[in-house]
């Protein structure tokens, strides 16, 4: 017997999608506090790690909607419960994991180097 989930969800897919999409919002305010602070924090020689810090809730919702998002697409095009949740956790874990990474490490390089190093158009 062929199964096909009688109703897709739908509703899940849209609920992830706007939790992404506001903790994403979030972030990006709080990571413009962050930086227009840095030149008033400078002389106080606060630790690089201190900004992640206001950064991983919102982060923390981008994940949560990221994961929810896919789980629910991958069920949309016909796997089961069990199999999307299998394949699009482990996914969405792994590159949210790998972009926290990414963030951090560029925000110490940037504290270190200062704003003009990512500017690639220069050659000064």
């Amino acid at each position: 017997m062929y199964y096909f989930p009688l109703q897709p969800p739908y509703f899940l897919l849209l609920v992830g999608f706007l939790a992404a999409l506001t903790s994403g919002l979030a972030l990006s305010g709080t990571l413009k506090v962050i930086v227009q602070e840095w030149p008033n924090e400078r002389s106080e020689n606060t630790k690089p790690r201190s900004s992640l810090k206001q950064l991983f809730v919102p982060f923390l919702g981008i994940t949560a909607g990221t994961c929810l998002f896919m789980s629910s697409g991958l069920e949309i095009f016909g796997l089961p419960s069990l199999l999307a949740l299998g394949v699009g956790l482990p996914v969405s874990l792994l590159t949210c994991l790998l972009v926290w990474l990414q963030l951090g490490s560029m925000m110490t390089f940037i504290e270190r180097e200062g704003m003009q190093s990512l500017d690639l158009d220069s050659f000064s």
